[in-house]
Formats: structure tokens, sequence, C-alpha cells
């Protein structure tokens, strides 16, 4: 009788520490918050989508993000919550400018799934020894995207346009058709946007002098513009042909305004605004835009792509942070429904194994994949240049001179010296 109590009382003992250790598995004290500050605004919803999803899978993390517009804006604002200790969990990172200025911040992300799968050379930018510093978004490229049926209607075959003549052809084919198109002009050039001129249009021409490495570009003491004159052309022909005022035109305007409303012909953008076009006009979006390449001599039908950001851990934080961090990394990229989401929400083009390439929906997405594929591609060197040379130095020069309130010549060599200043 006395062995029976006992072990009865042993069950009780244990049933109670059981659920004491439920009570304690389920507490506040072991739920994890995470902070997310992230910069492309393009799948903004999307991505909340999927943190709560996620969320509902893992009752015990709580996830806030915050999205604030790319270029300057972000960096300026990581920039100053990192100073003040307003330091995110989660956060973006261009490329190695990026990873040496938040090094102190970035957790080694190589013990993550998404690491080891990782499509070559994709990790090259975020990498420091053996440590991996960030995780890739996606692919991404960019180029002209073009309306194919004011194409269509101008009898203008864009697989025809290879160099800066062809382009200035079609252009004044379209500019002398206006009125029967239906077009306030020809393209809608953002010249508010630094970002649009000194990171994207200034690239194609500057990939070349870099040998398409971001590395190089990081590496170097000096950029000479070889593609100066090139660059200037195709930045006039564009202004020219603009609706104006181009000094005040932003993205919004560009992208919502003119070209999903289909009053421009063609803008110069990258497929992250199939999922903006899409909402504005899905007819249009899915069947009524593709991809004209930017020429550049040498290089005629290559769209630059690359890899736009990458997502770092802030190293900082307390451990089981840093760890559920990882984890909702690992989850978005490699779970069945992370991996639906990244094709078929944000409309990314993977930068992972494990993805059916044949899902990707969208054309924009699917032109760059297969000109990835067929090796027709830029390199994407800005990323490699000086701490916010591109947009604070370029392209606020590349502004100026769209003012009228420098020349080109000026607008190259003070741009020079900055890059050369910074890197002294």
């Amino acid at each position: 009788m006395k062995k029976f109590f006992t072990a009865v009382s042993l069950a009780v003992v244990g049933s109670m520490l059981a659920v004491g250790c439920s009570s304690d598995t389920n507490s506040d004290e072991d739920q994890v918050s995470l902070e997310i500050f992230q910069f492309k605004v393009e799948f903004r919803q999307q991505f909340e989508d999927l943190v709560a999803m996620y969320e509902e899978e893992n009752p015990h993390v709580s996830i806030n993000v915050r999205t604030l517009g790319g270029g300057s804006d972000y960096g300026a604002t990581l920039r100053t919550n990192m100073s003040s200790g307003d330091e995110p969990d989660i956060f973006n990172f261009g490329g190695p400018t990026d990873r040496d200025e938040y090094r102190e911040y970035l957790a080694d992300l190589s013990d993550t799934e998404a690491a080891q799968l990782a499509l070559d050379g994709t990790l090259d930018a975020a990498t420091d020894g053996d440590e991996v510093l960030g995780l890739p978004y996606n692919q991404e490229g960019y180029g002209l995207i073009y309306n194919k049926r004011i194409f269509e209607e101008a009898g203008i075959d864009p697989q025809s346009i290879l160099s800066l003549d062809d382009l200035e052809n079609a252009v004044q084919t379209l500019d002398s058709q206006k009125d029967d198109l239906g077009i306030d002009a020809v393209f809608a050039l953002p010249g508010s946007e630094a970002w649009v001129l000194g990171n994207h249009l200034s690239n194609v021409y500057l990939a070349p002098e870099f040998n398409h490495s971001i590395i190089d570009a990081y590496e170097s003491d000096t950029v000479s513009f070889e593609r100066g004159d090139e660059m200037h052309r195709f930045l006039d022909l564009q202004a020219d042909y603009s609706v104006q005022p181009v000094a005040s035109l932003d993205y919004s305007q560009q992208v919502e305004e003119l070209f999903s409303l289909q009053r421009v012909a063609m803008i110069q953008q990258g497929n992250w605004v199939y999922p903006t076009v899409y909402d504005m006009d899905p007819d249009f979006a899915v069947d009524g835009i593709g991809f004209i390449p930017i020429p550049l001599e040498g290089y005629e039908d290559h769209l630059p792509v690359g890899i736009p950001q990458y997502w770092a851990v802030n190293k900082n934080s307390d451990d089981e942070v840093v760890q559920a961090a990882k984890d909702f990394l690992d989850w978005m990229y490699t779970s069945d429904a992370g991996k639906d989401a990244v094709i078929n929400d944000f409309n990314f083009i993977p930068a992972y194994e494990g993805y059916d390439a044949s899902e990707i929906v969208d054309p924009l997405s699917k032109q760059i994949y297969e000109y990835s594929e067929a090796g027709r591609t830029i390199g994407w060197v800005f990323m490699g240049a000086p701490t916010a040379w591109s947009d604070d130095e370029l392209g606020t020069n590349m502004q100026r001179y769209l003012s009228g309130n420098a020349t080109w010549e000026e607008t190259l060599e003070d741009s020079k010296k900055a890059w050369e200043s910074a890197r002294q």
C-alpha cells in the first residue's frame, strides 16, 4: 500500500511539474519579439501578410515590420537608428560598402539553411572570410519597360532596338505619333529620384569599367567614367522626350500615374514595379509590358541583373532573438509557404536553390530570368561605390545637370572627386 501511495504521489507530482513546465513555455517570458526594418515598399503588404502567417504558425514569436522607401531615405534612417540605440533585429544592407559600415552589427548567418541554398555568386558581396553576413533578397533586373500596345500601333519592333541610334529612331517615331497613340510623352523620367539616376542609369555605363564586378568597384580608388559620353546621350534622350518637368517628377508619378495608366510609352525601371502596375491594371501588367535593354555598346541586348539588398540579423540582439530572426528568414525562403509567397506574392526572382522557375508568373521577372540563364547580363557595380556616393554625389550632381545648374563635364568631375575623396 505504501508503495502504491508513493507511486501515485510521484505521478501526481510529475503531472503537476509537467503542467508547470507547460505553463512556463506559454508564459510571457518565453515570447520573442522581432523588430524588422526593411526598405522594399513594393512588397510591403505582401511581406506583412507572410509575417502574419508565420506568427500564426509560431505563436511565441511576435514580429513588428517597419517599411521605409528605398534609396537614401532608408539608409539615412537606419544610420540614425543605429547611432541612437534604436536598433532593429533584422534590417537590410546593400553591397560590400554597407557590409563594412554595419560590420559591428552583423551576425554570422552561415549556419542558416538559406545560406547553404543561396545560388553561386549571390553571397559574394555579403561574405567576409568564412562568415556570411547577409542573405540575398532575390535577383532583380531593370531596363526600359515598354508598352506593347503602343509600340505595335507605332509599328516598332522592340527586339530591333539594340543601339542608341536604334533607340533614338524609335523615340522620334513615338514622339511624332503622340496624339494618335494617346500618350503625353515617350518617357517619364523621375528626376527627383536620385537613385534612379545615380544608381541604375549610371550602373549600365559604369559596369564595363569595373569588369561588371561589385568587388572591383569597391576596391577602386577612382572612377573614370569611360562610358560617360554614352551615359550623357541616354540621359538627355530620356529628359528631352519625358513628361515635364523632370526635376519634380517622382517614382509614384512615373509608375502609377503615367506608365500604369498608359500615358507614356516606356520608363526606366525594374521588375519590382510589377506589383504596382498589376494593382493599377492587372490585364496590362500580365499581357502588355516587357523589357527593352538599355543600349550599351559591346553589350547589346543585355540586362543589368543583381542582388538588390541583403537581410541582416543584428548580433547585438539577445541570443534568443538572433536565433528567432534566423529561423524566420530560413522559413521565408525554404518552407513551402514561404517559397510560394516569394514566387507568387512577392513576385521575386529567387536567389536560392529549390524553386521551380516555371512558376515565375510576371513577364518582367520571367524575362530577367531568361536573360540571366542565357548569360546576357550586366553587373550591378553601383553597390560597390563609396557609401552614399551613388545617391548623394552622382545622383545629386545629375539632378543639378537636369535642372541646368551644372554642365555635364562638371557633373562627372565633381562626382569623380567625391569618389576619390571618400576612398582616401
